[in-house]
């Protein structure tokens, strides 16, 4: 099979598990960097997500000023 017979391949084709969904063909060029692009982008994600704090983790507490007026007026 060469190039040629995958250039007509669908980009999506119908799920075989019995659903109406639609999956990428890998079979098609465009439908395997669909494929590639998403489980980089997905590990992209949770590799950020990883390195951030939670929502649950307290952030850092205001300092506070160490004194009351630090503006003079000119006179």
């Amino acid at each position: 099979m060469g190039d040629a017979d995958h250039a007509h391949e669908p980009v999506f084709k119908k799920s075989k598990w019995g659903t109406n969904r639609y999956t990428y063909n890998p079979d098609n060029p465009i439908g395997l960097a669909l494929i590639i692009g998403t489980v980089l982008f997905a590990v992209l994600v949770l590799g950020t997500m990883e390195h951030r704090g939670t929502p649950s983790e307290p952030g850092p507490t205001p300092s506070a000023p160490t004194s009351t007026s630090t503006f003079t007026p000119a006179p």
